[in-house]
């Protein structure tokens, strides 16, 4: 079964644009003030109709976002998933469901096998994971970093939820990703990017091309 793409960090309507036609299933906003692709829930609305009307489903993605944060989201955006990309414990999923009344994908940083026991943790809570690679310890963000793992750590595990892999994609490696990983879903940011959060539409096209030959 072919992998399904999330274009996430898009910020202009030239990206929307290129996701959608060219078949992305996901599309990411980012709300966090040190990405370069932080984007207001408001301006991030206003780039949401063209991919609505094709189905794509809108994911908001916050890191440790207080209340106040996922009011405004929700309120802005009325994404259809928020994906948690900081520590959040599986309390705080649970609560921050509850009061989005949205399904989560929770990020899980991974840099060797030990890393996959905390999804267990999760699973009841959310409607999708993603396994992300591990930041360094320096980093200033949590993810964006376009670093890739060990995709064969993957291989062979199971879990009870549809799970996208993350890191480090781009538009050469991505069917190498999802071979090694058996990805049936994939995440891109700046892996289709000409700098640091300027999307490039003919790379998103790319990627989602070699996501379908996958």
């Amino acid at each position: 079964m072919t992998a399904k793409a999330k274009i996430c960090g898009v910020t202009t309507p030239e990206a929307v644009r290129a996701a959608v036609d060219g078949g992305a299933a996901y599309l990411g906003f980012m709300f966090f003030p040190r990405s370069p692709r932080n984007i207001a829930p408001e301006a991030a609305g206003r780039l949401t109709p063209p991919a609505r009307a094709k189905g794509v489903k809108i994911v908001a993605v916050a890191v440790d976002p207080s209340d106040n944060e996922v009011d405004a989201i929700v309120a802005g955006l009325a994404p259809d998933l928020i994906q948690l990309h900081g520590k959040e414990s599986p309390g705080r999923v649970r609560e921050i469901a509850a009061r989005s009344g949205r399904g989560i994908v929770k990020v899980l940083p991974v840099a060797d096998p030990t890393d996959f026991a905390a999804a267990s943790s999760y699973e009841p809570l959310v409607e999708h994971l993603m396994f992300e690679t591990k930041p360094p310890k320096d980093a200033d963000r949590p993810g964006g970093l376009g670093v890739a793992f060990d995709w064969t750590l993957m291989e062979g595990r199971r879990f009870a939820r549809p799970w996208f892999l993350a890191g480090g994609l781009d538009p050469w490696n991505v069917a190498e990703a999802v071979a090694a990983s058996g990805a049936p879903l994939v995440d891109v940011s700046s892996g289709v990017e000409r700098g640091p959060g300027l999307k490039d539409p003919a790379l998103i096209q790319a990627f989602l091309d070699a996501v379908r030959r996958a």
